[in-house]
Protein backbone atom coordinates (compact mmCIF):
# COMPACT_ATOMS: atom_id res chain seq x y z
CA UNK A 1 0.00 0.00 0.00
CA UNK A 2 1.92 3.48 -0.81
CA UNK A 3 2.35 5.89 2.12
CA UNK A 4 0.29 8.17 1.51
CA UNK A 5 -2.41 6.04 1.36
CA UNK A 6 -1.75 4.80 4.79
CA UNK A 7 -0.89 8.73 5.50
CA UNK A 8 -4.39 9.23 4.32
CA UNK A 9 -6.28 6.26 6.08
CA UNK A 10 -4.51 6.91 9.85
CA UNK A 11 -5.61 10.99 9.26
CA UNK A 12 -9.22 9.61 8.50
CA UNK A 13 -9.09 6.88 11.77
CA UNK A 14 -7.44 9.39 13.81
CA UNK A 15 -10.33 12.29 13.17
CA UNK A 16 -12.89 9.54 13.69
CA UNK A 17 -11.23 8.33 17.31
CA UNK A 18 -11.21 12.01 18.23
CA UNK A 19 -14.57 12.46 17.57
CA UNK A 20 -16.11 9.54 19.31
CA UNK A 21 -13.46 10.49 22.50
CA UNK A 22 -15.35 13.71 22.64
CA UNK A 23 -18.64 12.40 21.70
CA UNK A 24 -18.44 9.88 25.47
CA UNK A 25 -16.90 13.36 27.36
CA UNK A 26 -13.08 11.05 26.79
CA UNK A 27 -11.26 13.97 25.71
CA UNK A 28 -8.54 12.92 28.17
CA UNK A 29 -8.08 9.59 26.76
CA UNK A 30 -6.59 11.00 23.56
CA UNK A 31 -4.84 13.64 25.14
CA UNK A 32 -3.30 11.72 27.58
CA UNK A 33 -2.69 8.33 25.93
CA UNK A 34 -2.43 9.17 22.19
CA UNK A 35 -1.45 12.76 21.59
CA UNK A 36 2.25 11.84 22.62
CA UNK A 37 2.95 9.44 19.98
CA UNK A 38 1.98 12.43 17.66
CA UNK A 39 4.45 14.34 19.48
CA UNK A 40 6.94 11.73 19.55
CA UNK A 41 6.93 11.26 15.47
CA UNK A 42 7.03 15.21 15.32
CA UNK A 43 10.59 15.09 17.50
CA UNK A 44 11.50 12.04 15.21
CA UNK A 45 11.45 14.72 12.39
CA UNK A 46 12.43 17.84 14.00
CA UNK A 47 15.91 15.96 14.82
CA UNK A 48 16.73 15.06 11.39
CA UNK A 49 15.95 17.97 9.70
CA UNK A 50 19.34 19.34 10.89
CA UNK A 51 21.37 16.30 9.97
CA UNK A 52 19.78 16.21 6.91
CA UNK A 53 20.40 20.22 5.67
CA UNK A 54 23.96 19.72 6.92
CA UNK A 55 24.97 16.52 5.04
CA UNK A 56 22.48 17.17 1.75
CA UNK A 57 23.66 21.08 1.25
CA UNK A 58 27.72 20.53 1.58
CA UNK A 59 27.35 17.25 -1.02
CA UNK A 60 25.14 19.45 -3.43
CA UNK A 61 27.12 22.46 -3.07
CA UNK A 62 30.46 20.35 -3.45
CA UNK A 63 28.97 18.68 -6.42
CA UNK A 64 28.92 21.52 -8.45
CA UNK A 65 32.55 22.26 -8.42
CA UNK A 66 31.49 25.69 -9.95
CA UNK A 67 30.86 28.77 -8.09
CA UNK A 68 28.98 30.43 -10.85
CA UNK A 69 26.69 27.68 -10.57
CA UNK A 70 25.79 28.03 -7.12
CA UNK A 71 25.44 31.82 -7.77
CA UNK A 72 22.83 30.58 -10.60
CA UNK A 73 20.67 28.77 -8.53
CA UNK A 74 20.65 31.35 -5.58
CA UNK A 75 19.60 33.70 -7.88
CA UNK A 76 16.95 31.93 -9.39
CA UNK A 77 15.36 30.27 -6.54
CA UNK A 78 14.94 33.90 -5.00
CA UNK A 79 13.29 34.98 -7.52
CA UNK A 80 10.73 32.71 -7.98
CA UNK A 81 10.13 32.37 -4.25
CA UNK A 82 9.27 36.29 -4.26
CA UNK A 83 7.27 36.10 -7.16
CA UNK A 84 4.96 33.36 -5.80
CA UNK A 85 4.97 34.51 -2.16
CA UNK A 86 3.35 38.12 -3.88
CA UNK A 87 0.90 36.14 -6.06
CA UNK A 88 -0.27 34.15 -2.67
CA UNK A 89 -0.45 37.96 -0.70
CA UNK A 90 -2.38 39.37 -3.81
CA UNK A 91 -4.74 36.36 -4.32
CA UNK A 92 -5.45 36.70 -0.55
CA UNK A 93 -6.24 40.58 -0.83
CA UNK A 94 -8.40 39.57 -4.08
CA UNK A 95 -10.62 36.97 -2.08
CA UNK A 96 -11.22 38.80 1.25
CA UNK A 97 -12.09 41.38 -0.66
CA UNK A 98 -14.66 40.29 -2.11
CA UNK A 99 -16.22 38.19 0.48
CA UNK A 100 -15.85 40.94 3.08
CA UNK A 101 -15.91 38.11 5.91
CA UNK A 102 -15.17 40.51 8.77
CA UNK A 103 -18.68 42.27 8.22
CA UNK A 104 -20.15 38.84 9.44
CA UNK A 105 -18.94 39.78 12.99
CA UNK A 106 -20.87 41.42 15.12
CA UNK A 107 -20.14 43.43 18.12
CA UNK A 108 -21.24 40.69 20.76
CA UNK A 109 -18.88 37.98 19.02
CA UNK A 110 -16.17 40.09 18.91
CA UNK A 111 -16.00 40.78 22.35
CA UNK A 112 -16.38 37.32 23.06
CA UNK A 113 -13.58 35.97 20.74
CA UNK A 114 -11.06 39.33 22.15
CA UNK A 115 -12.11 38.29 26.06
CA UNK A 116 -11.20 34.25 25.24
CA UNK A 117 -7.49 34.83 23.43
CA UNK A 118 -6.39 37.96 25.12
CA UNK A 119 -4.04 36.49 26.67
CA UNK A 120 -2.60 34.32 23.64
CA UNK A 121 -2.63 37.12 21.83
CA UNK A 122 -0.98 39.41 24.75
CA UNK A 123 2.32 36.84 24.46
CA UNK A 124 2.48 36.84 20.60
CA UNK A 125 2.20 40.66 19.97
CA UNK A 126 5.28 41.33 22.85
CA UNK A 127 7.35 38.77 20.84
CA UNK A 128 6.26 41.02 17.76
CA UNK A 129 7.20 44.23 19.66
CA UNK A 130 10.58 43.02 20.48
CA UNK A 131 10.96 42.42 16.63
CA UNK A 132 9.96 45.42 15.72
CA UNK A 133 12.12 47.22 18.12
CA UNK A 134 14.94 45.37 16.10
CA UNK A 135 17.47 47.53 13.91
CA UNK A 136 16.80 47.25 10.01
CA UNK A 137 19.44 45.32 9.73
CA UNK A 138 18.85 43.02 12.12
CA UNK A 139 17.71 39.76 9.84
CA UNK A 140 20.83 40.05 8.48
CA UNK A 141 22.55 40.06 11.38
CA UNK A 142 20.56 37.32 12.45
CA UNK A 143 21.68 35.30 9.32
CA UNK A 144 25.28 34.84 10.55
CA UNK A 145 25.74 32.38 13.97
CA UNK A 146 28.19 33.24 16.75
CA UNK A 147 28.01 29.39 17.75
CA UNK A 148 27.27 26.75 14.84
CA UNK A 149 26.76 24.39 17.60
CA UNK A 150 24.06 26.62 19.33
CA UNK A 151 22.19 27.12 16.55
CA UNK A 152 22.44 23.61 14.91
CA UNK A 153 20.88 22.77 18.29
CA UNK A 154 17.83 25.27 17.96
CA UNK A 155 14.93 24.57 15.14
CA UNK A 156 14.47 28.30 14.69
CA UNK A 157 17.89 29.04 13.79
CA UNK A 158 17.76 26.73 10.47
CA UNK A 159 18.45 29.42 8.31
CA UNK A 160 22.04 30.09 10.18
CA UNK A 161 22.96 26.90 9.60
CA UNK A 162 22.06 27.20 5.95
CA UNK A 163 24.64 29.74 5.76
CA UNK A 164 27.18 28.41 7.79
CA UNK A 165 26.74 24.78 5.46
CA UNK A 166 26.79 27.29 2.56
CA UNK A 167 29.95 28.75 3.23
CA UNK A 168 31.38 25.33 4.23
CA UNK A 169 30.11 23.93 0.96
CA UNK A 170 31.97 26.69 -1.20
CA UNK A 171 35.22 26.01 1.05
CA UNK A 172 35.34 22.54 0.64
CA UNK A 173 34.90 23.49 -3.35
CA UNK A 174 38.28 25.98 -3.66
CA UNK A 175 40.13 23.27 -1.45
CA UNK A 176 42.30 20.82 -3.73
CA UNK A 177 40.63 17.63 -4.17
CA UNK A 178 43.51 15.73 -2.57
CA UNK A 179 42.69 17.22 0.51
CA UNK A 180 38.98 17.93 0.56
CA UNK A 181 38.42 14.33 -0.89
CA UNK A 182 38.15 12.79 2.59
CA UNK A 183 36.01 15.46 3.54
CA UNK A 184 33.55 14.98 0.91
CA UNK A 185 32.86 11.53 0.75
CA UNK A 186 32.21 11.46 4.58
CA UNK A 187 29.59 14.15 3.66
CA UNK A 188 28.32 11.68 0.83
CA UNK A 189 27.80 8.64 3.09
CA UNK A 190 26.30 11.03 5.70
CA UNK A 191 23.73 12.25 3.63
CA UNK A 192 22.79 8.12 2.40
CA UNK A 193 22.67 7.09 6.19
CA UNK A 194 20.24 9.76 6.94
CA UNK A 195 18.08 9.13 4.02
CA UNK A 196 17.88 5.55 5.28
CA UNK A 197 16.97 7.20 8.45
CA UNK A 198 14.21 8.70 6.94
CA UNK A 199 13.21 5.83 5.88
CA UNK A 200 12.89 4.42 9.23
CA UNK A 201 10.99 7.35 10.76
CA UNK A 202 8.48 6.92 8.14
CA UNK A 203 7.57 3.71 8.82
CA UNK A 204 5.59 4.90 11.53
CA UNK A 205 4.05 7.68 9.83
CA UNK A 206 0.48 6.39 9.44
CA UNK A 207 0.73 6.02 13.60
CA UNK A 208 2.13 9.55 14.29
CA UNK A 209 -0.69 11.38 11.80
CA UNK A 210 -3.45 9.53 13.57
CA UNK A 211 -2.70 10.52 17.07
CA UNK A 212 -1.93 14.30 15.62
CA UNK A 213 -5.52 14.10 14.28
CA UNK A 214 -7.00 12.86 17.16
CA UNK A 215 -5.28 14.89 19.61
CA UNK A 216 -6.47 17.77 17.13
CA UNK A 217 -10.44 17.12 17.37
CA UNK A 218 -10.10 16.37 20.96
CA UNK A 219 -8.88 19.73 21.59
CA UNK A 220 -10.82 21.75 19.47
CA UNK A 221 -12.91 24.58 20.93
CA UNK A 222 -16.41 24.98 20.76
CA UNK A 223 -17.83 24.38 17.17
CA UNK A 224 -20.23 27.78 17.71
CA UNK A 225 -16.93 29.61 17.65
CA UNK A 226 -15.66 28.01 14.43
CA UNK A 227 -18.91 28.84 12.88
CA UNK A 228 -18.78 32.69 14.06
CA UNK A 229 -15.64 32.39 12.06
CA UNK A 230 -17.04 30.20 9.38
CA UNK A 231 -16.56 33.43 6.10
CA UNK A 232 -13.17 34.25 7.27
CA UNK A 233 -11.99 30.17 7.43
CA UNK A 234 -13.59 29.75 4.00
CA UNK A 235 -11.69 32.89 2.51
CA UNK A 236 -8.24 31.27 3.74
CA UNK A 237 -9.17 27.96 2.38
CA UNK A 238 -10.27 28.71 -0.94
CA UNK A 239 -7.09 30.81 -1.49
CA UNK A 240 -4.80 28.16 -0.21
CA UNK A 241 -6.91 25.64 -2.37
CA UNK A 242 -6.52 27.74 -5.68
CA UNK A 243 -2.77 27.66 -4.69
CA UNK A 244 -2.38 23.88 -3.74
CA UNK A 245 -4.71 22.71 -7.00
CA UNK A 246 -3.99 25.51 -9.69
CA UNK A 247 -1.48 27.93 -9.18
CA UNK A 248 1.25 25.19 -8.83
CA UNK A 249 0.87 22.48 -10.51
CA UNK A 250 -0.32 24.83 -13.72
CA UNK A 251 3.61 26.01 -12.55
CA UNK A 252 5.20 22.67 -13.12
CA UNK A 253 3.16 21.70 -16.01
CA UNK A 254 3.92 25.03 -18.26
CA UNK A 255 7.31 25.61 -17.22
CA UNK A 256 8.54 21.97 -16.44
CA UNK A 257 6.58 19.58 -18.34
CA UNK A 258 5.41 18.00 -15.12
CA UNK A 259 1.68 16.32 -15.47
CA UNK A 260 -1.06 17.16 -12.89
CA UNK A 261 -1.70 13.60 -11.73
CA UNK A 262 2.02 12.70 -11.43
CA UNK A 263 2.88 15.92 -9.96
CA UNK A 264 0.48 15.40 -6.72
CA UNK A 265 0.99 11.78 -6.65
CA UNK A 266 4.47 12.50 -6.04
CA UNK A 267 4.34 15.69 -3.27
CA UNK A 268 1.16 13.39 -1.52
CA UNK A 269 3.16 11.92 1.27
CA UNK A 270 4.57 15.08 1.74
CA UNK A 271 1.38 17.64 1.52
CA UNK A 272 -0.45 14.77 4.01
CA UNK A 273 2.27 15.08 6.44
CA UNK A 274 2.47 18.84 6.45
CA UNK A 275 -1.36 19.04 7.17
CA UNK A 276 -0.83 16.25 9.64
CA UNK A 277 2.04 18.68 11.41
CA UNK A 278 1.94 21.76 10.69
CA UNK A 279 5.61 22.20 10.07
CA UNK A 280 7.27 22.86 6.69
CA UNK A 281 11.01 22.26 8.85
CA UNK A 282 9.56 18.45 10.29
CA UNK A 283 8.27 17.80 6.32
CA UNK A 284 11.76 18.66 4.93
CA UNK A 285 12.84 15.52 4.73
CA UNK A 286 9.75 13.69 3.15
CA UNK A 287 9.71 16.67 0.41
CA UNK A 288 13.57 16.07 -0.05
CA UNK A 289 12.43 12.61 -0.96
CA UNK A 290 9.45 12.86 -2.98
CA UNK A 291 11.30 16.13 -4.84
CA UNK A 292 14.17 13.97 -5.62
CA UNK A 293 12.73 10.08 -6.53
CA UNK A 294 9.24 10.85 -7.74
CA UNK A 295 9.47 14.52 -9.19
CA UNK A 296 12.63 14.01 -11.09
CA UNK A 297 14.46 16.78 -9.30
CA UNK A 298 18.67 16.23 -9.29
CA UNK A 299 19.91 16.22 -5.61
CA UNK A 300 22.08 18.97 -6.49
CA UNK A 301 18.97 21.13 -6.50
CA UNK A 302 16.89 19.90 -4.32
CA UNK A 303 19.36 20.21 -1.48
CA UNK A 304 20.26 23.59 -1.90
CA UNK A 305 16.65 25.07 -2.90
CA UNK A 306 14.23 22.99 -0.44
CA UNK A 307 16.34 23.85 2.72
CA UNK A 308 15.84 27.63 1.97
CA UNK A 309 12.47 27.60 1.19
CA UNK A 310 11.09 25.79 4.64
CA UNK A 311 12.89 28.64 6.11
CA UNK A 312 11.74 31.64 4.50
CA UNK A 313 9.00 30.77 1.66
CA UNK A 314 5.97 30.80 3.46
CA UNK A 315 3.14 31.17 0.51
CA UNK A 316 0.29 29.73 2.61
CA UNK A 317 1.19 32.09 5.67
CA UNK A 318 1.30 34.78 3.24
CA UNK A 319 -2.05 34.43 1.71
CA UNK A 320 -3.24 33.93 5.48
CA UNK A 321 -2.02 37.35 6.58
CA UNK A 322 -3.51 39.12 3.72
CA UNK A 323 -7.00 37.82 4.43
CA UNK A 324 -6.52 38.13 8.23
CA UNK A 325 -5.55 41.45 8.08
CA UNK A 326 -8.44 43.12 6.07
CA UNK A 327 -10.90 40.57 8.23
CA UNK A 328 -9.38 42.31 11.07
CA UNK A 329 -10.16 45.78 9.97
CA UNK A 330 -13.22 44.97 9.09
CA UNK A 331 -14.46 43.52 12.55
CA UNK A 332 -12.99 46.51 13.79
CA UNK A 333 -14.96 48.55 11.30
CA UNK A 334 -11.75 50.34 9.40
CA UNK A 335 -11.54 50.86 5.94
CA UNK A 336 -8.70 49.67 4.28
CA UNK A 337 -7.43 51.68 1.27
CA UNK A 338 -5.50 50.78 -1.76
CA UNK A 339 -2.46 52.27 -0.52
CA UNK A 340 -3.21 50.41 3.11
CA UNK A 341 -3.52 46.89 0.64
CA UNK A 342 -0.76 47.56 -1.14
CA UNK A 343 1.40 47.88 1.80
CA UNK A 344 0.42 44.55 3.05
CA UNK A 345 1.66 42.96 -0.06
CA UNK A 346 5.28 44.74 1.01
CA UNK A 347 4.76 44.06 4.11
CA UNK A 348 3.95 40.50 3.81
CA UNK A 349 6.75 39.76 1.50
CA UNK A 350 9.18 41.37 3.83
CA UNK A 351 7.91 39.84 6.92
CA UNK A 352 7.65 36.20 5.04
CA UNK A 353 11.47 36.46 5.23
CA UNK A 354 12.49 39.04 8.11
CA UNK A 355 10.70 37.10 11.05
CA UNK A 356 11.03 33.13 9.62
CA UNK A 357 13.25 31.96 12.79
CA UNK A 358 10.62 33.66 15.22
CA UNK A 359 8.77 30.84 17.05
CA UNK A 360 4.86 31.23 15.86
CA UNK A 361 6.16 33.06 12.88
CA UNK A 362 2.67 33.57 10.76
CA UNK A 363 1.08 34.97 14.34
CA UNK A 364 3.81 37.23 15.06
CA UNK A 365 4.47 38.21 11.45
CA UNK A 366 0.54 39.02 11.40
CA UNK A 367 0.79 41.61 14.11
CA UNK A 368 3.84 43.00 12.08
CA UNK A 369 1.15 43.92 9.43
CA UNK A 370 -1.48 44.95 11.63
CA UNK A 371 0.97 47.56 12.89
CA UNK A 372 1.62 49.22 9.36
CA UNK A 373 -2.09 49.97 8.88
CA UNK A 374 -2.96 51.27 12.33
CA UNK A 375 -5.22 48.19 12.45
CA UNK A 376 -5.59 47.25 16.72
CA UNK A 377 -2.76 44.42 17.38
CA UNK A 378 -5.23 42.93 19.66
CA UNK A 379 -7.43 41.72 17.16
CA UNK A 380 -5.65 38.81 16.35
CA UNK A 381 -7.30 36.99 19.00
CA UNK A 382 -10.38 37.45 16.83
CA UNK A 383 -8.79 34.74 14.64
CA UNK A 384 -6.85 32.46 17.50
CA UNK A 385 -9.92 29.81 17.62
CA UNK A 386 -9.22 28.51 14.18
CA UNK A 387 -5.80 29.13 13.85
CA UNK A 388 -4.65 25.68 14.47
CA UNK A 389 -6.78 24.22 11.21
CA UNK A 390 -5.64 26.82 9.14
CA UNK A 391 -1.95 26.42 9.81
CA UNK A 392 -1.90 22.97 8.87
CA UNK A 393 -3.66 23.85 5.57
CA UNK A 394 -1.01 26.29 5.01
CA UNK A 395 1.56 24.63 5.69
CA UNK A 396 0.20 22.42 2.75
CA UNK A 397 0.95 25.31 0.38
CA UNK A 398 3.99 26.14 1.68
CA UNK A 399 5.42 22.83 1.26
CA UNK A 400 4.17 22.63 -2.09
CA UNK A 401 5.24 25.92 -3.23
CA UNK A 402 8.99 24.79 -2.11
CA UNK A 403 8.53 21.49 -4.25
CA UNK A 404 7.52 23.30 -7.26
CA UNK A 405 10.29 26.38 -7.13
CA UNK A 406 12.70 23.11 -7.19
CA UNK A 407 10.88 21.56 -9.78
CA UNK A 408 10.89 24.82 -11.87
CA UNK A 409 14.72 25.69 -11.08
CA UNK A 410 15.77 22.01 -11.53
CA UNK A 411 14.57 22.28 -15.21
CA UNK A 412 15.87 26.01 -15.80
CA UNK A 413 19.42 24.51 -15.30
CA UNK A 414 18.82 21.31 -16.66
CA UNK A 415 18.64 19.20 -13.74
CA UNK A 416 15.40 17.79 -14.02
CA UNK A 417 15.04 14.05 -14.74
CA UNK A 418 12.74 12.85 -17.12
CA UNK A 419 11.82 9.54 -15.92
CA UNK A 420 12.67 9.31 -12.40
CA UNK A 421 13.66 6.20 -9.96
CA UNK A 422 10.68 5.67 -7.65
CA UNK A 423 12.05 4.51 -3.84
CA UNK A 424 8.91 3.77 -1.98
CA UNK A 425 8.95 4.49 1.32
CA UNK A 426 8.74 0.98 2.82
CA UNK A 427 10.79 -0.91 4.93
CA UNK A 428 14.76 -1.43 4.11
CA UNK A 429 14.85 -4.81 3.25
CA UNK A 430 11.76 -4.41 1.10
CA UNK A 431 14.23 -1.83 -0.67
CA UNK A 432 16.60 -2.87 -3.78
CA UNK A 433 20.43 -3.02 -3.07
Amino acid sequence: MPLHVRILIGMVLGVIAGAIAVSLDASWLIVDWVKPFGTIFINLLKVIAVPLIIASLVKGVSDMRDLSRLSSLGGRTVALYLFTTVVSVSLGLLVVNLVNPGLAIDEATRTKLLESSADDAAGKIAIAEQTKEQGPLQPIIDLVPDNIFAAATNNTAMLQVIVFVLLFGVALVMTPEEKSGPVKAFFDGLNEVVMRLIDLIMLAAPIGVFALLAALVAETPSWDVFKALLYYSLCVMFGLMILVFGFYPTLARVFAGVKYGHFFRSLAPAQLLAFSTSSSAATLPVTMECTQEHLGVDEEVASFVLPIGATVNMDGTSLYQAVAAVFIAQAFGIDLTLGDQLSIVLTATLASIGTAAVPSAGIVMLVIVLGTLDVPEQGIALIFAVDRVLDMSRTVANVTSDATVATLVAKSVGLLHERPEERRLESPSQEEP
